[in-house]
């Protein structure tokens, strides 16, 4: 019996060490050395927030990202669905009262996780009038600003381009 306790005591602790010391010091190491920034959690500089979480902007002067709310499980074909939809497109027709474009989907469709940090080019340039409006500023610099901060396609054909709401919010704070 004492043998059997102490060959268990033994694996226990090799166990422990392996899995509990050994191998996240060298997942850690590796997430260090080859993914910084993300490993760190994309904390902007001052600590003004991460570019991998959607922060929440509502005055007019800023990009506005997608509904903060998560997505619900309604039926997307369901009548609760279509006026959640058209309530959101209200929202920014009053933010926006000149703006005669149809309202990207994004903007009125909540993200699967509600903490979505991008939105489509779309609703970027959907937004850029207004923003240049509110700011005393050209849209093109708006424009520039936005495809400065637009991620392209993976490998150049996986996924859309999508702009980063906050990293464009904070250089329109920089630039007046």
């Amino acid at each position: 019996m004492k043998v059997l306790m102490k060959q268990a005591l033994l694996a226990f602790l090799f166990l422990t060490l392996v899995c509990g010391v050994a191998y996240p010091a060298v997942v850690t190491l590796i997430a260090q050395a080859a993914f910084h920034d993300p490993a760190n959690g994309s904390i902007i500089e001052g600590n003004k927030g991460s570019t991998l979480i959607g922060q929440t902007f509502t005055d007019p002067k800023y990009l506005l990202g997608r509904p903060n709310e998560a997505a619900s499980n309604l039926n997307p074909a369901s009548q609760e669905a279509k006026l959640e939809r058209e309530e959101r497109t209200k929202k920014w027709q009053q933010l926006d009262p000149n703006q005669d474009a149809f309202v990207p989907a994004d903007l009125v469709m909540g993200s699967a996780s509600g903490v979505d940090p991008h939105i489509s080019v779309a609703a970027a340039e959907y937004q850029a009038k207004r923003i240049a409006n509110e700011r005393g500023i050209s849209t093109e610099q708006v424009e520039e600003i936005t495809r400065k901060h637009t991620t392209k396609r993976l490998l150049g054909f996986i996924g859309e381009p999508v702009v980063n709401v906050l990293a464009v919010n904070l250089e329109l704070d920089q630039n007046g």
